[in-house]
């Protein structure tokens, strides 16, 4: 599958899981509020018959306004005359009951003439003894209004609600584990996808770096299978080093490929001994001086560190600062202006290592210490290389107990920055 149909697919399902769960969003949103107004609806019913029996035991015929909601669960009836606390619990009870709301409340009584909230009280269904304390009640509110009237509030009303959508909340929650693993089947088949283009990579660029060999020893094989060529003695010496000197670079790079794709920071041997970077970073500068002379390059060298020892395996230190400078003046299209620099920050040596080459694009910066990754350049092979370089790099760091990280800007250059841990006796020598 091309990675154009697989953007296609993935796109195509977002939208329909968006879709899906804007659709059920709003359908859970609704079921809500038709709940919340049922709600109402049955309190707004319940406190008006609590009105109707009190006027009818008061034997008052005046008419009085509506049970009035105040809030989203504090509702106010108006009533003509004072009434005692207990016969209003008692009555707001029996008619939440008939109501299917058998849900505490607190209830509070406005008295006109003293113009203050005279009786306040919590209502438990599941303990029929109340002995909740009027100051213990949380209903405080006063409305302006003209006569007496009594309030209710419904402390639990949300949780209540929330209670009969079971079903919703139910399917919310499947809608949302179908997503996640969604987005996780997504997340692998990107990955996936990744490990069979680097897997394609690496084996182009295999074929291609066997190939040269491979082609150069068959070539010289035939000339001599030639009758004649035992008559040449010198030019048969030639051909027979012509093979095994390519069949020994044949046999360096499938070994190399085969010992850096076993390797992992628990595998490496590490040689631990006191080490000098700065004297590891002078001898490589001597080493690429002449490849760089014959580019019209330079490397520079800003050796700031106060303490340059580190403890660490002298062979896999010196390969890693190698590599890095190796790529440093193989991805450059133009003369190499390579700078190695050194500090110390927070007990650990700092080097970091910049070129002026092609650098690195934001999204692959992530991959490259991959194995076998290679940044893709279509079927180009202009840099010869099986993407371990960076692998092993990163994995004799880590063995090191280090970090390393890259900090990259296409079309202008890289710095690869390594940290390892100082030699701290070193430093106390000093």
């Amino acid at each position: 599958m091309s990675r154009r149909t697989i953007y296609i697919v993935i796109i195509l399902a977002v939208i329909s899981l968006v879709g899906i769960v804007v659709t059920q969003i709003y359908w859970v949103n609704k079921a809500f509020n038709l709940q919340q107004k049922q709600f109402n609806d049955r309190v707004v019913i319940a406190m008006t018959s609590v009105v109707d029996q009190i006027m009818t035991i008061n034997q008052d015929s005046a008419g009085v306004e509506p049970v009035q909601q105040m809030s989203n669960n504090y509702y106010v009836a108006n009533i003509n005359d004072t009434l005692h606390p207990y016969l209003l619990e008692s009555l707001l009870k029996q008619s939440f009951a008939n109501s299917n709301l058998k849900q505490d409340f607190e209830y509070g009584i406005y008295d006109c003439f003293t113009d203050s909230i005279v009786f306040g009280s919590k209502v438990d269904f599941n303990a029929p003894d109340n002995e909740v304390q009027s100051e213990d009640v949380s209903f405080k509110k006063r409305f302006d209004k003209d006569g007496h009237y009594f309030g209710v509030y419904f402390p639990n009303k949300s949780a209540f609600i929330l209670s009969q959508l079971d079903f919703w909340i139910f399917s919310s929650i499947m809608i949302l584990m179908v997503v996640i693993f969604f987005s996780y089947a997504i997340v692998i088949m990107l990955k996936q996808k990744r490990l069979s283009e680097v897997k394609t990579d690496f084996i182009n660029n295999m074929t291609h770096e066997l190939k040269t060999p491979i082609s150069t020893i068959s070539l010289s094989s035939e000339v001599l299978m030639k009758r004649d060529i035992a008559n040449d003695p010198d030019r048969l010496n030639q051909y027979a080093k012509i093979i095994h000197s390519e069949n020994n670079r044949l046999k360096t790079q499938v070994d190399k490929v085969l010992q850096i794709a076993t390797l992992s920071p628990e595998k490496v041997n590490i040689k631990s001994e006191e080490l000098d970077l700065h004297e590891i970073l002078k001898s490589a500068v001597e080493t690429f001086e002449v490849s760089l002379n014959a580019n019209q390059g330079e490397m520079s060298l800003d050796l700031h560190a106060e303490n340059s020892s580190v403890i660490g395996d002298r062979v896999h230190i010196t390969n890693i600062i190698y590599n890095l400078l190796d790529n440093a003046h193989k991805y450059t299209e133009e003369e190499p202006r390579i700078h190695i620099k050194t500090s110390n920050e927070k007990g650990c040596l700092k080097i970091a290592i910049s070129d002026n080459g092609v650098g690195i694009d934001k999204n692959q910066q992530a991959l490259i210490f991959d194995k076998f990754y290679r940044v893709p350049k279509g079927n180009l092979h202009d840099v010869k290389g099986f993407g371990l370089g960076l692998f092993y790099v990163k994995t004799i760091v880590s063995a090191h107990k280090g970090k390393i990280y890259v900090d990259s800007e296409l079309g202008k250059g890289s710095t690869f920055t390594i940290l390892l841990k100082s030699n701290t006796k070193n430093q106390n020598r000093q």
